[in-house]
């Protein structure tokens, strides 16, 4: 395969005889080989049908930086029917859910692919609705893109490399810049910003001065963005191998001030266990720990496998209650009672905000809300019926709370960092030994709900209610005790209600 470069002579590109250059375009020649016989048939049949059509985007600079991508984007002259036209006699399946902006579906295989009329998308600065206009070229549909390491591309059939913007010069520097201005790239569609913070998470570059000018300028109109569309580059952010750089720019460039409000909130405030760094860098350290505590890709649940999106959610915002809470104490102390309440609810209402699901709502409120709950183990005093309510809080969410309990601590003193160690090892030891004697996960009061029913002579309903209630509670203090022993406690707790005495529910 020959990857011919048509790059703008006007644009500054890197020495063609420099090591990096070769390498990645040695690099794309062989991540690009197995899909060539695909590449070059659909292109045929473009051609054949008198339209243009090329391999765009995040597939090219995959392939230059020595990665797969899962899925093929191309860009053609056809309409959205012509597409269709071309695609529907060669693919397996097709779809059609993205006509509206022109992008047609197809999988063939084990390949899946979307090809998209030539366009120019932008927004009326206004609406959160991208306006869309088709275009007629290859290279005013580059132009439009969000950077320049993804406004290459491959005509096809020819497998001619397209890189007017000098794209793979900037992949090579590992520097992020747009194909035209920067204020014109946001301005078309400003999620793009967070975008650029995305990047610099997955691919490790960074941003041009005059992009990280225009970002700090524009940060506002970010607005205009749905939630859903942020969530989700939030989401792809936390989820690259490196999100500090990329939260790092989301902060400083003051986008985190219009969603995701709390983070840049923590810089100012002095975290009490930690005085050599405040709150905003502990937490972007514990993210750091607790990504390194997941497990492997494909792992049992146990393991936390990552990328794990829960566990980063509750890791980056689990002191967000802090500054609410914040107090100065006499001598000069800091406090911050009950952080870990106001920031699981606080955590909640920004992830429902951002239409977060509600399951990874409910999970990371109560990550957030349990952090703390070790540092009353002090030095093992925990009796079982603590360990066994620390467990069953937890429920299973338990895998990752041990993993977040472990990040938290950021302490540069190697010895107190020795000792909460071997402490938490500890009491993972007591909690898998409670675990595997009494079966935690299905704990159940000793009389089932007919059982309380017909001791108390009583109807389903409130009152049967709370005294199930009460028998798991005595499951939880005192472990298994037995029928009898669990019948005598519900009869003395029984003779202390106020319908014990009454008609009641019988």
């Amino acid at each position: 395969m020959s990857l011919v470069s048509t790059a703008d002579p006007r644009e500054p590109q890197a020495d063609p005889t420099s090591a990096p250059l070769p390498e990645l375009m040695r690099q794309a020649t062989a991540h690009l080989a197995p899909v060539v016989p695909l590449l070059t048939e659909l292109g045929g049949l473009f051609a054949a049908a008198g339209h243009e059509l090329a391999l765009v985007g995040g597939p090219v600079r995959d392939a230059f930086l020595g990665r797969v991508s899962p899925d093929l984007d191309f860009t053609t002259s056809a309409t959205p029917d012509q597409t269709l036209a071309v695609l529907r006699p060669w693919a397996e399946a097709h779809w059609d859910i993205g006509r509206e902006f022109g992008t047609i579906g197809a999988r063939r295989g084990g390949h899946t692919v979307e090809v998209t009329t030539y366009r120019a998308d932008a927004y009326d600065g206004e609406t959160r609705k991208p306006v869309v206009a088709f275009g007629d070229n290859l290279e005013d549909d580059l132009v439009r893109r969000d950077f320049t390491v993804n406004a290459m591309a491959l005509r096809l059939p020819s497998m001619e490399f397209v890189d007017p913007y000098g794209g793979l010069a900037d992949l090579a520097a590992r520097r992020l810049r747009t194909p035209g201005t920067p204020e014109l790239s946001f301005g078309d569609d400003p999620l793009r910003m967070m975008r650029a913070c995305r990047f610099v998470a997955q691919l490790r570059v960074d941003v041009a001065p005059q992009v990280r000018a225009a970002m700090v300028q524009m940060a506002p109109s970010i607005g205009i963005v749905s939630a859903e569309r942020v969530r989700d580059e939030l989401t792809k952010l936390l989820l690259a191998p490196t999100p500090r750089p990329g939260l790092r720019l989301l902060v400083e460039s003051g986008l985190a001030d219009q969603v995701l409000p709390e983070l840049p909130a923590l810089r100012l405030e002095i975290d009490e266990h930690h005085r050599h760094k405040d709150v905003y860098e502990h937490s972007l350290t514990v993210l750091d720990q607790a990504i390194a505590l997941e497990g492997p890709p494909g792992g049992p649940p146990e393991s936390v496998p990552g990328p794990d999106l829960w566990l980063r959610l509750a890791a980056l915002l689990h002191d967000i209650g802090k500054p609410a809470t914040r107090r100065f104490e006499d001598g000069g102390g800091v406090s911050f009672h009950h952080h870990e309440v106001v920031g699981a609810k606080l955590a909640s209402k920004r992830l429902k905000a951002l239409r977060f699901d509600k399951d990874t709502v409910k999970a990371v409120a109560r990550l957030t809300e349990l952090h703390l709950r070790f540092h009353g183990y002090g030095d093992g005093q925990w009796t079982d019926s603590a360990v066994r309510r620390y467990i069953t809080d937890a429920g299973p969410l338990l895998p990752r709370l041990h993993r977040l309990t472990r990040s938290d601590s950021t302490t540069r003193n190697a010895r107190k960092a020795a000792r909460l160690s071997a402490t938490y090892d500890a009491l993972e030891v007591r909690i898998a030994a409670l675990q595997e004697a009494e079966e935690l996960a299905k704990v159940r009061p000793e009389l089932n709900g007919n059982e309380i029913a017909d001791v108390l002579g009583i109807r389903p309903g409130p009152v049967l209610g709370r005294a199930y209630s009460f028998l798991l509670e005595v499951r939880m203090d005192q472990g298994p005790i037995g029928r009898d022993a669990a019948e005598a406690a519900l009869r003395e707790w029984w003779a202390q209600q106020p319908e014990s005495t009454g008609p009641g529910e019988a």
